[in-house]
């Protein structure tokens, strides 16, 4: 895999969007700071948003977290050290690697708490990027909104599935 241009472009376009997607947040909150340099008397955060959307920058540290490990075990291993086992038939096998790291559960506990950070942001920014494209209409956002919470909560619960599964024995 490491050689087809079609995954190789793709994790390419996947790091550019990850660091427009880094720079874009840290502009926009220095812009929210320096447009209001004196904080409010009273911070009652909870009557305008939700505290996941006030916690954006802490959901985002904690996923990039998360992306430092889970690049440094599996595709820095497959890309740049090698992967130490093989199967059967000689080829290098990922898969191996996956099941062993799976087996320490602190790395099955912080994919579970990154997977629930990723739950609530992208809760956060599924709404919000259709407000910011300026698609934010009384009859159609409640939709979206409901949209955004079902897609938060299934693509995190598939993404924590797997080293669940490896972890307790599902998966072998």
């Amino acid at each position: 895999m490491a050689t087809n241009w079609l995954i190789r472009g793709s994790e390419v376009i996947l790091m550019a969007g990850l660091l427009l997607h880094i720079v874009q947040g840290l502009r926009l909150t220095f812009q929210n700071q320096a447009s209001r340099p004196v904080k409010y008397a009273v911070n009652d955060g909870n009557a305008n948003s939700k505290w996941y959307s006030r916690s954006m920058g802490l959901l985002g540290t904690l996923l990039l977290i998360f992306l430092i490990v889970h690049l440094s075990n599996f595709w820095v291993v497959s890309r740049f050290t090698g992967i130490p086992t093989t199967d059967s038939n000689g080829h290098e096998d990922l898969y191996a690697v996956m099941r062993e790291t799976f087996q320490n559960v602190w790395i099955v506990v912080l994919y579970v708490l990154a997977m629930a950070s990723l739950a609530y942001h992208l809760l956060h920014g599924f709404a919000s990027a259709f407000q910011t494209l300026g698609w934010n209409h009384k009859k159609y956002s409640p939709l979206i909104k409901g949209f955004g919470v079902w897609y938060s909560i299934i693509i995190a619960i598939l993404f924590a599935a797997m080293p669940i599964a490896v972890h307790t024995g599902l998966i072998k």
